[in-house]
């Protein structure tokens, strides 16, 4: 690509762009986050504070209910002080303290958060609260002895059991004074249905200790009632409701012998109200008011004054200019580089230029990749024209020796004798080796070199190499030995395994003098097998050896065809071994002689 890049389309310009819309959407985000978050974190954190008001309220109230003062409570204080965080101080009506959980001398806030008094509660505040106001854990004179409960915890799963035979589930729950009621999973009995067969009576008949508390409630009660002009039959309570947990309304009054109208009805109510808190007066701590820490602070609205939004809007335009800054900076170092390996990749391919590595982040990498890229190009454009050069060596010596012999010929120099045809036979099958060895390099790189796998025995394909090459071997004077280790097998093309390991000792006979010697060895190695070929010749030098398979290389450059080889041999080997998926390897001392290793995957023996 050349010309002039477009300003919309620089790296440069979409990075800054990039930068800024981020900033902003960031900036803004923020701000909008922090305005919902501020006031949700408001509004739960006095949703909270209402809710531990009510849990601190109903702690003390219940220890109010429960005890007949305020002595210890200073534990229970200290208890919800460390719960809430927040100081609790309980005092007297005239302000005089019974327990704080600040330090002595701290002053009250200005006003009390709320009265405990468990007499007098606030029914839509105060969790559980009856409805003539008293706290429903206040028991006093009607607390039940342990005879007396457990009399009535029998009653009540005799009950139980009787309202499961008539399908109406229901559990015993235990009230304060410990007597035990019956509630269906929706809080009340089915219509106030009582089958005949549960209706005994004997549940629903108040103990000597309730007698005896009802009997001083009705006592006390007497007097209002009689100035109402309501006269009824002693007992004024005559049974017990066994679905009620209200203290107030669990024990049923029997009829008044004449009946009141609505008005008499809610002031004799009023009477029996009094009478009831009276009665148990002596039973609770007295009237106390509860101070809390913080809790008459008035709700807070969040709103952003003409100061913070200036504040933000400043925030905001130096966040925007600082991205922006740093961008730019980032975003010239980034494309510097870029625009160097743009200018290098622009060159002739003939050039191989090279960019300079001057990072070691991403963009370094980079250019280090190409410049290995370039070495890599220009290798193989070495190895090109020298494998063109080799290549037409190999195929016109052979020629140029056939050409010449049959033009003697044809021109009646020479006879066409048996030893003439020998010789141009002999020519064309080293033109045919040549072209044999090409065309596997050639299936070898386009991945259509065939194999045809069967199970192999490496001591039968080692006999069968050494026995194709013992003529030659007797011939050089080279003894040809093999080695097998176990009994090694390979899932393998054998013709192909003959060939490479053919391949490994013709090099090793024509590069080992009269009197040395050539093995062929195989053993396990892990779940691999190793093929060796190994020889006692002149060896190879440090600097050749990692150029022994590369394609038309000799050690010793002036060495013929019939010396030194083509130079195809090693390569095809390597090819043929990685088709096995393994790999070839060598190793050489000079004046000792040359190792030639195959690894390859072993197969289970059969």
């Amino acid at each position: 690509m050349s010309g002039r890049i477009p300003l919309r389309k620089r790296l440069l310009v979409r990075l800054l762009i990039a930068s800024g819309l981020i900033a902003v959407c960031s900036v803004a985000a923020t701000a909008w986050l922090a305005v919902e978050t501020t006031t949700r974190a408001l509004r739960e954190e006095q949703g909270q504070v209402l809710a531990e008001d009510m849990d601190v309220l109903a702690r003390l109230s219940a220890y109010a209910a429960t005890h007949p003062d305020w002595r210890g409570v200073r534990d229970t204080v200290r208890q919800l002080s460390a719960k809430t965080g927040r100081r609790i101080a309980l005092t007297t009506t005239d302000r005089r303290t019974i327990a704080d959980s600040a330090r002595p001398g701290t002053s009250l806030p200005p006003r009390a958060a709320a009265t405990v008094d468990p007499l007098a509660t606030d029914t839509y505040s105060e969790r559980g609260a009856q409805r003539s106001g008293i706290d429903p854990r206040v028991v006093g004179p009607y607390r039940l002895t342990a005879d007396e409960r457990a009399g009535l915890t029998k009653l009540a799963e005799a009950r139980r059991g009787c309202f499961a035979r008539y399908g109406i589930e229901t559990t015993v729950v235990r009230t304060p004074s410990g007597r035990p009621v019956l509630k269906e999973e929706d809080g009340t009995l089915a219509g106030g249905y009582v089958p005949e067969e549960c209706a005994d009576g004997q549940l629903n008949t108040p103990t000597p200790t309730e007698q005896k508390a009802l009997a001083a409630l009705t006592e006390r009660a007497g007097g209002c009632l009689d100035r109402q002009g309501l006269d009824f039959r002693s007992p004024l309570f005559v049974m017990v409701d066994v679905t009620d947990q209200s203290l107030s309304t669990r024990y049923v009054m029997g009829k008044f012998l004449k009946q009141p109208d609505a008005e008499v009805g809610r002031r004799a109510q009023a009477c029996l109200d009094d009478a009831r808190r009276a009665q148990l007066d002596p039973y609770v701590a007295p009237v106390a008011q509860l101070f809390l820490g913080g809790g008459d602070t008035a709700a807070v609205r969040f709103d952003m004054s003409p100061a913070n939004k200036a504040k933000v809007v400043g925030a905001a335009g130096l966040v925007l200019a600082v991205t922006v800054a740093v961008t730019a900076v980032i975003a010239t170092r980034l494309v510097r580089p870029l625009r160097a390996l743009t200018a290098a990749a622009q060159q002739p391919p003939e050039r191989h230029v090279r960019v300079p590595v001057t990072t070691r982040d991403e963009t370094g990498i980079l250019a280090a990749a190409f410049n290995e890229l370039t070495e890599r190009r220009e290798r193989l454009e070495a190895q090109r024209k020298a494998m063109v050069s080799d290549i037409a060596h190999e195929l016109r010596s052979p020629l140029t020796n056939i050409r010449g012999w049959l033009e003697v010929t044809r021109d009646g120099v020479v006879d066409p004798d048996p030893a003439l045809l020998a010789s141009l036979h002999d020519e064309a099958l080293v033109l045919q080796c040549v072209i044999d060895d090409l065309r596997d390099l050639a299936d070898a790189d386009a991945g259509t070199l065939r194999l045809h796998r069967e199970p192999v025995r490496c001591d039968e394909l080692l006999d069968q190499v050494a026995a194709a090459h013992r003529v030659a071997a007797d011939t050089a004077q080279v003894a040809l030995r093999t080695a097998v280790e176990g009994k090694p097998w390979l899932d393998a093309d054998p013709v192909r395994l003959r060939q490479a390991l053919g391949n490994l000792v013709s090099n090793a006979l024509r590069h080992t003098p009269a009197g040395g010697a050539v093995t062929l060895a195989a053993r396990h190695d892990g779940d691999d097998v190793v093929l060796e070929v190994a020889d006692t010749g002149a060896g190879i030098a440090p600097e050749d050896l990692p150029h022994v398979f590369d394609r038309f290389w000799r050690a010793e450059k002036s060495r013929s065809r019939r010396t030194g080889g083509s130079g195809l041999g090693l390569p095809i080997v390597r090819h043929l071994i990685a088709a096995h998926d393994g790999t070839a390897h060598a190793t050489s001392e000079p004046g000792t002689g040359s190792v030639f290793t195959l690894r390859l995957p072993g197969a289970p023996a059969r």
